[in-house]
């Protein structure tokens, strides 16, 4: 692993072309003056992509900021977007704008940007329960690559970041001690089984047979969590666990849900998206490779047929191979073995 090295605004410019010699590969902006303003995040971009090109970038950026110029910059970049995923109090209501998000996010799923949300929950006054389970069921409607939830990682935190800057849950008329509780063990659980579990290609599409909300999903999965000992609780660390495990507890968890719902015929179908994705994702994160057992053509499995499940059941052959994933020259790739 590269050290850490830390930049002020005025040599942080000139110190981007030594990035490869010093032996950087992630850096993260966190100067306010240049994520705030859209003049300055569009110069640092294109200087950034012409020194340190091939370093992965995260940019904690709001929303307010990210026009069309931005992203198109940002496209072409090896990049991440940390987004704030949070509303307005105002008059001791909640305001939440879905309509600004969802035009955001639409321009950054179409332009095939990596982003995430940071959200949070009993932090501002008029949030709610309920307000912070529709912000979750929203948020995912919108296809991030995770969701953060700074007050789970305050242990984490290091290297001088100001754990003061990050509001803490707190009870109120609106939100109880117990609801903290609950809602934080969700939070966990999305982490787990969503952010850590690399699910953003396939949740959706394995969650609508069960005709269940996002959010009930993850406090039915807290539970599951609580019951096998990896809870919050627990001190189990999805940031510590490999991702086959994580995969292991994601299909257990379905087939549980599938049968529970009456539905176990298609559970097959979910386990091969599943684990295929899981694969892939892997092979992109970790360059690893990986022989898996398939009961469907794995093209098929990667196409939009596979995203309805029960259409995909009723319409696909049982193809069983075994299934080499690895690294080609173009990216990922699959060979029967």
């Amino acid at each position: 692993m590269a050290d850490s090295f830390k930049f002020n605004s005025s040599n942080l410019e000139s110190s981007l072309s030594s990035f490869k010699q010093r032996g950087i590969t992630e850096f993260t902006l966190q100067d306010e003056a240049i994520l705030s303003h859209k003049g300055k995040l569009l110069h640092f971009l294109q200087v950034f992509r012409e020194k340190a090109g091939d370093v992965f970038l995260t940019l904690p950026v709001s929303a307010s900021v990210l026009d069309m110029d931005v992203c198109k910059a940002c496209a072409e970049l090896y990049c991440t977007l940390e987004i704030p995923f949070s509303g307005l109090s105002k008059g001791g209501s909640y305001l939440f704008d879905k309509k600004f998000f969802s035009r955001r996010a639409d321009m950054l799923n179409t332009l095939g940007l990596v982003f995430g949300f940071d959200m949070n929950f009993a932090c501002d006054a008029g949030d709610s329960v309920k307000s912070f389970r529709d912000r979750l069921d929203f948020a995912l409607s919108l296809y991030p690559n995770h969701i953060d939830f700074p007050q789970l990682e305050l242990a984490g935190i290091s290297g001088g970041a100001d754990k003061s800057s990050i509001k803490m849950p707190k009870p109120s008329a609106t939100f109880s001690t117990q609801d903290i509780k609950n809602c934080r063990e969700t939070a966990f659980a999305v982490s787990s089984f969503y952010s850590y579990g690399r699910a953003v290609t396939w949740f959706l599409a394995v969650l609508a047979p069960l005709k269940m909300t996002p959010s009930k999903f993850f406090q039915d999965f807290a539970e599951w969590q609580k019951i096998n000992n990896c809870s919050l609780e627990s001190g189990w660390k999805p940031e510590n666990a490999k991702h086959t495990e994580i995969e292991k507890m994601q299909l257990a968890f379905l087939k549980f849900k599938y049968e529970e719902k009456n539905k176990p015929q298609l559970f097959e179908v979910v386990e091969n998206v599943v684990r295929l994705n899981g694969a892939i994702a892997r092979c992109y994160g970790e360059g690893e490779e990986s022989k898996i057992e398939l009961s469907y053509n794995p093209d098929e499995l990667l196409s939009g047929a596979a995203m309805d499940i029960p259409s995909f059941f009723d319409n696909s052959f049982i193809e069983n191979s075994s299934v080499k994933i690895f690294m080609g020259e173009d990216g990922v790739e699959w060979r029967y073995c």
